[in-house]
């Protein structure tokens, strides 16, 4: 379970440790490497199912950017763990653009933002594959990791 910056949320906990769980003499980089990856498609299903509850809004479509998009592992098992398609748009890094965006909407060179919708163009997607009790076993054995490591300082 590595933190990596901390275990905000929904967890709040900002001054978190990494916590290997389950390691064996077997255990090798490439199951630590896989282990990192896997933790932050959970994470992702932690925060993403405290949205859900918090606002019950449904979830239209999920996209994606950013480096860590590149990883087709990470994208396919982040499909598998939420149960929901995954869609990375053409431009890999959008923060600039959506800054642009809405300086284009302030000054009006955008009419409005289905001009933006329309602007958007699908790169690669990912397909959930998972069966869900699958989904559901695996999701419940890293809870249960959470809810282990939780009380250590």
């Amino acid at each position: 379970m590595p933190p990596l910056s901390g275990r905000f949320g929904p967890y709040g906990c900002s001054d978190a440790r990494g916590a290997i769980i389950g390691m064996t003499r077997f255990t090798n980089k490439g199951h630590l490497a896989r282990a990192v990856l896997e933790a932050i498609a959970y994470q992702t299903r932690d925060i993403l199912d405290a949205m859900r509850r918090d606002s019950d809004l449904t979830l239209k479509a999920i996209k994606v950017d950013g480096e860590m998009v590149q990883n087709d592992l990470l994208m396919s098992f982040q499909a598998d763990i939420l149960g929901e398609p995954i869609a990375q748009q053409k431009i890999c890094e959008i923060s600039a653009l959506g800054a642009a965006y809405a300086a284009g909407l302030a000054t009006g060179f955008w009419d409005g933002l289905e001009d933006l919708r329309d602007n958007w163009q699908i790169n690669k997607a990912w397909q959930p594959h998972m069966p869900a009790e699958t989904r559901q076993r695996l999701y419940s054995g890293w809870l249960k990791a959470v809810k282990t490591v939780e009380w250590i300082d």
